[in-house]
């Protein structure tokens, strides 16, 4: 197993020049699907839910990785493309994350990122529109992720027009949307104990999607980011991707209050100040769990509900990274809204 994904991981390592994405109307729902010519794409759903006194975060991601020295092999077992997955739930009375992850290549009907619509299946994983809805079914080690999605606003296209710029140079940006304020359904499972999710008290989640070919310029070794419900159904991005020293290197996001345009952010807009930091016991990596964020809509603060949200994912997709339920708190400190903080290349590089 070792041998098979050190070859898996590199065969990633030689991929494809990287060129400059130009901007593009994006059509729907075709660009829910996959993007098999691009490098690295990625589904990604984080949210919150109550099940009576329970409270938990969850968090799925389906990337999908293309393999340029396959491309031209005949082989029906050449890995053209690799799929991954993580899964985490966090338990906050428990006081403890758990998280899964899975890798195949494309094919032999064991993993599959559909092009027309959002249809990504791995093993015994899956995101899958039905309907109106998106449905994610991920039984984990010890714990189970069983969610149905249904939009509540627009899809916010990020950047220009969907076209977000992560760096310097043109060919560091991704075609990017999000949907925040998904209404969430369903139920989760943890130590074999089933947790339904409370209809009286609304469940929100998050969903990005984002393709590119070159995402990180060579300087950055990781970035900071946060995707956030606002309680009064606005919605909040905000990133910025770091140098080995701390600096920023870029940055930039989007606000959108409900029914109106949303405000994109450009590079020296969003500010990053780090207020706390956690040690963790298992990698050392020192992570801010607590973080002020000055943006054009405002100033932020940004605190973990859980410290130790670290993730391990060196079985998949190589990295160590945290990634937890947070709340959102406006300039007063009052209490506006909930959602996910990423933090990445705290332990070595990221490299995608």
């Amino acid at each position: 197993m070792l041998q098979r994904r050190a070859l898996l991981l590199a065969a990633l390592a030689l991929s494809q020049q990287a060129r400059a994405l130009v901007p593009l109307q994006l059509q729907f729902p075709r660009d829910l699907g996959s993007h098999p010519d691009f490098r690295t794409e990625w589904w990604y759903v984080t949210g919150h839910a109550t099940s009576g006194a329970r409270s938990f975060g969850f968090q799925l991601t389906f990337f999908r990785s293309r393999v340029a020295s396959t491309q031209g092999m005949q082989s029906r077992f050449a890995a053209r493309q690799l799929l991954f997955a993580h899964a985490a739930l966090t338990d906050l009375q428990g006081g403890k994350l758990w998280h899964d992850q899975r890798i195949a290549r494309e094919g032999f009907g064991i993993a599959l990122a559909d092009e027309s619509d959002t249809g990504i299946r791995l093993h015994d994983w899956h995101l899958l529109r039905e309907g109106q809805d998106l449905v994610a079914e991920l039984p984990g080690a010890d714990f189970g992720l069983h969610l149905r999605f249904r939009e509540t606003q627009p899809l916010l296209l990020q950047g220009d027009a969907g076209l977000s710029r992560k760096g310097p140079e043109p060919e560091q940006a991704s075609y990017y949307y999000s949907v925040p304020q998904l209404a969430t359904s369903g139920h989760l499972q943890l130590k074999g104990q089933r947790f339904a999710i409370d209809k009286q008290t609304p469940a929100r989640a998050w969903l990005d999607h984002e393709w590119s070919q070159a995402l990180m310029h060579p300087d950055a070794v990781g970035w900071d980011w946060i995707g956030m419900n606002l309680t009064d159904g606005s919605a909040l991005t905000a990133f910025h991707l770091r140098r080995a020293d701390g600096s920023a290197l870029w940055n930039g996001g989007s606000f959108r209050a409900p029914g109106a345009a949303a405000r994109i952010f450009r590079d020296g807009e969003v500010v990053f100040t780090a207020r706390r930091w956690w040690t963790s016991p298992l990698s050392q990596a020192r992570y801010p769990v607590e973080w002020t964020v000055q943006t054009p809509a405002g100033r932020f603060t940004v605190r973990s509900l859980l410290d130790d949200q670290e993730l391990d994912s060196r079985s998949s997709t190589g990295a160590i990274y945290w990634e937890g339920v947070s709340d959102l708190f406006d300039a007063e400190g009052r209490h506006v809204g909930r959602g996910y903080l990423e933090m990445t290349g705290y332990t070595q590089r990221l490299r995608l």
